[in-house]
């Protein structure tokens, strides 16, 4: 039991210092019991350095994807190989188990696998570590000739419904930085940019959902009209090389708010994105935001550096 005259902390700095809410972190302590903070005379928490270093050492196990329901002292000691790699086995198992559902059009192995990962994880974990790994395997197969048209659309079809339904019955809110988002010319697979405008409420966001082969010379207009901060697009495969080179630096430079690309093509073209003065950002939900919030601070800082001239 640690001594509350040494080094001792209350709840609300251990907060700032950890960033976890308070109400989270009596939720852990009482659910988990992996700290046990010393109380005052009149009941107060108290907290050591040691008990806030592994405070940080469980903030970085849930960044690297780790639910809080699964960590232990052996993992907060740094014992966390054996565990990477049953992690690793977990997810890889799911999406074998998944496209060989859709392969054979079974829903009710599709439904089981997901709802099974979404019983032990969030829906942002299960997003990057199975959805978009999926929508990335399938494209491939049908690259390669292993898979069909058909069994991409199934499983579009599917994640389009489950996902739908969600942002249909989500919590409206009317504020929050406005995100235009649509799916780039040709792409008529929805579901990497529903993925990401129900992450974007979570991130304090609204999205404005144009859907697929969404003209770019028509977004400009569309900006001004919503009061939108920022146009995130989606692109899986782009085949048309300029559609980069010339339709998407035509947008950057007809709008004053910063263009996003993400889903596979952000990867795989990342510097002519990049050419072109959008900021490409990846295939994980978590980084994209990450990217999202310093592209607007930049811009920001740049409003600020013009108005002092």
């Amino acid at each position: 039991m640690p001594n509350p005259d040494v080094d001792a902390y209350p709840i609300r700095t251990v907060s700032a210092l950890t960033g976890i809410n308070p109400v989270t972190l009596r939720t852990w302590e009482r659910r988990y019991r992996l700290i046990e903070p010393v109380r005052t005379p009149k009941g107060h928490r108290l907290y050591t350095k040691d008990q806030i270093a592994i405070l940080h050492r469980v903030v970085d196990l849930l960044d690297k994807g780790i639910p809080i329901s699964r960590i232990n002292f052996s993992l907060i000691s740094g014992e966390a190989n054996t565990y990477s790699n049953q992690e690793e086995e977990f997810w890889n198992r799911l999406i074998t188990r998944m496209t060989a559902a859709v392969a054979n059009f079974d829903e009710v192995v599709l439904e089981s696998t997901y709802n099974e990962a979404l019983s032990l994880y969030s829906i942002e974990i299960v997003t990057d570590m199975l959805l978009m790994p999926m929508l990335i395997r399938l494209g491939e197969r049908w690259e390669r000739g292993d898979g069909t048209v058909a069994e991409e659309h199934f499983f579009g079809v599917y994640l389009r419904n489950k996902l739908g339904a969600r942002f249909h019955h989500r919590k409206r809110r009317d504020y929050g930085p406005a995100l235009l988002t649509a799916c780039m010319p040709g792409e008529r697979h929805e579901a990497g940019i529903l993925l990401f405008a129900l992450s974007a409420y979570d991130h304090g966001y609204r999205c404005i959902l144009l859907g697929t082969d969404m003209p770019l010379e028509e977004l400009p207009a569309a900006v001004v009209q919503s009061k939108s901060r920022g146009i995130v697009l989606s692109a899986s495969f782009i085949s048309d090389a300029s559609l980069i080179k010339r339709q998407l630096t035509h947008l950057v430079n007809a709008t004053n708010v910063p263009v996003f690309v993400g889903g596979q093509s952000s990867v795989t073209l990342h510097d002519a994105i990049k050419e072109a003065g959008a900021v490409p950002l990846g295939m994980e939900i978590e980084q994209s935001f990450k990217r999202i919030a310093e592209s607007f601070k930049n811009k920001f800082a740049q409003s600020l550096n013009v108005a002092s001239v």
